[in-house]
């Protein structure tokens, strides 16, 4: 219908609609925000809340459905978490002062990628806004987490990497061009915003950052020759400001995180080695969860960030291992985690202080952050760590703060600023004037009372107030007379008269607007320590930065003796050897102890059978540890990579650039991938990029088809890897026939895991797996063991045995020649083969030996065979 059929209050609302029409729309109205017409009607679905009908506009009922704003912030996060996005519309001034219909105007935009209430944010997790921009040379992401403040951007050379990278940052919600050729796996993330593909232009991205940064050229964050990576900054930054609709102090630089700084991992493998969330979904028994034994939310963030980066910079890791060492060694991080437990999330309060909408709590928590530094340095100064001491150093000195926020907030200050109450006794001379009027009114009151009682000589003298007409002095009708000259009548009574004083008409003043000053002054100075505390933001946020890695490092040196592992040794030498390694996760699950088994690849300390080998061929029964042994090694590698101990008795490796794997079966079938399909494309995506510094882990390659074609697939690819990739390669199958790839000089040995049949005194049989790796080739094959375990029928593995017997006796049976009928059977053709007959007599012709007639002959031959 057209506005002007509308009320007012209507016209408003669709007013500030028709700028937001794709997200709903929280209309400030008292107590309450409400939500109209559609949006009404998708809330109550989403939030299964009341959809009412109330009042009327142009004529129709008007769709309605509210939440209190006192209790708002626990909808918005379920909104958020549904990955919806909130425009709030607030009240603007005043109502009480206003003429008419009060101003609304919406303040900012709620989405999943730009939350910082606390109430909205996942503890432990961050919470990333992804912009991608694309030419000719590959892909720029900027990313940015508003509750931390943090700017990186980053350039990616195919779809590959984009997939590998958007695993690795999961971003709460991503910001694409809205244009065509962008890969499957890009447009099936959660959070996708369509944005006009103009936004992302370059040019126009780094006038913006330009502007928003104060600066002449973008040399200094080092993407000045990086278009790609300014085209995404520009439109996150874009998107941030016309979301937020406020100056973002805490956003102060664009640092760039190189792709080549990290051990490379794709999205399968992340998948597969379960870092933080199992393949069914779950987060627990995962290797962040064993890990993570961080106090604070920062550090546990952190920490999350670094497993999600491993690094191949080994000074930086030499530097986290000495810290752990040393730590442990001094027994220093059990004072420090300590210390740590009375500290709070600094790093997401400082963002809401730059923001501005820090509570009371975050000033306090803040507070006492700040107090413990002087203990934390005293605990870190004797400790001899070059990280450690850089650590103490990046602390700084924040005395000053410590010491306004001390006298400045009460130990413990209300949830909301306004309702008052925050700012402490002492503090402010003129505040503490307006609360001593406003809480010592009633004492106030009776003195007065008995001064005017005994100056006036009437015993029936009262002080009261009223809500009209506010404080008066009544005297009885018998006593009227008596009333003093300076008593000015206020109100007749029936049987009393009211009166007021020059001084009692002070008192009122001073009382009646006592409460709404005291509130006012406590917002004033609320909001010049927001100011104080923004002028040395960076400082402090160093501060903030350093309390997380020294969380982080407390960690590794609790687990590390909680669960007896070992400082890792990152040489220089190619190579892996592990010994004693352990799975972290299959470990603290098992009430049992583990069996740690040893990895040797390409060691020239090692010595016999494992010299030189860069491939392991691991055969053995299912639920044997096959695939518990590969993944172990490969977290230990990552584990070694972050800084932190490993799960080994020793452990010295060398130079790694990527960890692939390919684990498991599932199918896609949102893609219309097979399981075959899926394995196969994870097979050759590692074929095409590990390196012989490359760690591999390839699980059942071939099962997924029929035997033949499996084996063949199985046997190519792992001579590729061998003589090709020359990866290090931990190469699990159920084909005995790949153990005869381990021959002198290939690169390759066979080792496998052992199971032995247990009979009982009833005569029942068991398998007992012994789950340790030795060298050579399995002599046979468990699966009818485990077939029974799993539970099938009686009948079915009988009939297996007796089919299986059969199969392995004609196995074992001699050759005998082809019959006729046997060369005429149809032969397996490939889906896109050509005649193999004329394939072949091509093969055989040597062009340089041929004179032009038998070239010619040739070709007849050849088009007969077609």
């Amino acid at each position: 219908m057209s506005s002007e059929q509308h009320t007012p209050l209507m016209k408003q609302f669709f007013a500030a609609k028709a700028e937001h029409p794709d997200v709903l729309l929280f209309f400030r109205m008292g107590d309450f925000y409400e939500l109209f017409y559609d949006d009404a009607r998708r809330a109550a679905k989403l939030l299964d809340i009341t959809l009412t009908q109330r009042g009327a506009s142009a004529g129709q009922p008007i769709p309605m459905a509210g939440v209190p704003v006192h209790a708002h912030e626990g909808y918005l996060a379920r909104l958020v978490a549904l990955g919806e996005s909130v425009a709030i519309c607030e009240q603007i001034g005043d109502p009480a002062l206003a003429k008419g219909l009060v101003e609304r105007k919406v303040v900012r935009i709620v989405t999943p990628g730009t939350v910082t209430d606390e109430a909205l944010l996942s503890e432990r997790r961050d919470t990333l806004l992804l912009a991608v921009a694309r030419n000719r040379q590959g892909y720029g992401l900027a990313w940015a987490e508003l509750s931390s403040g943090r700017f990186l951007v980053n350039e990616v050379a195919g779809d590959d990497m984009l997939e590998a990278e958007l695993a690795r940052l999961d971003p709460a919600e991503l910001l694409l061009p809205d244009e065509d050729g962008w890969p499957q796996a890009v447009l099936e993330r959660g959070g996708l915003r369509r944005r006009a593909p103009w936004l992302f232009d370059a040019d126009s991205g780094r006038r913006q950052l330009l502007q928003f940064f104060g600066l002449h050229d973008l040399t200094g964050f080092g993407i000045e020759d990086r278009p790609a990576c300014v085209a995404a900054a520009g439109a996150l930054l874009g998107y941030v400001e016309e979301t937020q609709k406020q100056r973002l102090p805490h956003l102060a630089a664009i640092a760039v995180e190189a792709s080549d700084g990290a051990i490379a991992m794709n999205a399968a493998t992340r998948r597969h080695l379960e870092l933080d969330t199992r393949v069914d979904g779950d987060t627990r028994n995962t290797l962040l969860g064993v890990l993570d034994s961080t106090v604070t939310p920062m550090g546990g963030r952190l920490l999350r960030r670094w497993l999600h980066r491993p690094l191949r910079d080994r000074r930086v890791l030499g530097e986290r291992h000495h810290a752990v060492a040393t730590l442990v060694e001094q027994r220093a991080e059990t004072a420090v985690r300590e210390l740590f437990r009375a500290l709070g999330d600094m790093e997401r309060i400082l963002a809401r202080i730059a923001l501005r909408s820090a509570r009371p709590r975050d000033l306090s928590t803040l507070r006492d952050g700040l107090a413990l530094l002087p203990e934390l340095r005293a605990l870190l100064a004797p400790l001899d760590s070059p990280r450690l001491q850089a650590l103490a150093g990046e602390l700084g000195e924040h005395d000053a703060h410590a010491h306004l926020l001390a006298s400045a907030i009460v130990p413990q200050p209300p949830l909301l600023a306004r309702d008052g109450g925050v700012i402490a006794e002492g503090h402010d001379a003129e505040l503490d004037e307006f609360r001593r009027l406003s809480t010592h009114a009633d004492q106030f009151l009776v003195d007065l009372e008995q001064r005017e009682r005994e100056a006036s000589g009437i015993p029936t003298l009262k002080v009261g107030y009223n809500r009209v007409h506010g404080y008066y002095i009544e005297i009885g009708k018998a006593h009227a007379g008596k009333a003093p000259v300076h008593y000015t009548r206020r109100q007749t009574l029936t049987g009393a008269e009211r009166y007021i004083t020059e001084e009692l008409k002070q008192f009122e003043d001073k009382v009646l607007s006592a409460r709404e000053r005291s509130l006012a002054r406590e917002k004033l100075l609320y909001e010049g320590l927001l100011d104080a505390l923004n002028e040395n933001l960076e400082g402090l946020k160093r501060c903030a930065s350093a309390l997380s890695e020294l969380d982080v490092l407390a960690c590794y040196g609790e687990r590390a003796q909680a669960l007896d592992w070992s400082r890792p040794r990152l040489d220089e030498a190619p190579g892996i050897r592990i010994e004693g390694g352990r799975h972290p996760v299959v470990e603290a699950v098992r009430d049992e102890p583990f069996t740690a088994n040893d990895l040797v690849l390409d060691s020239e300390a090692g010595g016999g059978d494992r010299n030189g080998v860069r491939m392991l061929v691991i055969t053995g029964p299912n639920m044997g540890g096959k695939s518990t042994f590969m993944r172990q090694n490969a977290l230990i590698v990552l584990l070694a990579h972050i800084g932190s101990f490993v799960p080994a008795t020793r452990a010295v490796i060398g130079p790694i650039d990527r960890i692939l794997t390919r684990i498991g079966a599932g199918d896609d079938l949102a893609r219309g991938q097979s399981t075959f399909m899926v394995e196969m494309s994870e097979t050759s995506y590692i074929l095409h990029h590990a390196t012989s510094e490359s760690l591999v882990l390839m699980d059942e390659i071939g099962r997924g088809t029929s035997t033949y074609d499996g084996l063949a697939l199985a046997d190519a690819c792992a001579r590729h890897l061998a003589a090709g990739n020359r990866s290090y390669t931990l190469f699990a199958t159920h084909y005995f026939e790949l153990t005869a790839l381990a021959t002198p000089g290939s690169g390759i040995a066979n080792v496998h895991l052992d199971a032995v049949e247990h009979r009982a005194q009833d005569g029942t049989e068991s398998l007992v797996f012994m789950h340790a790796v030795k060298d050579g080739p399995a002599d046979r094959s468990f699966g009818l063991q485990v077939a029974a375990l799993a539970g099938l029928p009686k009948t079915v593995v009988r009939q297996a045995r007796a089919r299986l017997a059969e199969l392995e006796a004609n196995r074992d049976a001699p050759a005998t020649p082809m019959t006729a009928q046997a060369l005429d059977a149809p032969q397996q053709i490939g889906l896109f083969a050509t005649h193999s007959a004329a394939l072949e007599a091509l093969a055989a012709l040597e062009p340089d030996e041929l004179t032009p007639r038998q070239a010619l002959e040739a070709l007849y031959r050849l088009k007969a065979l077609s």
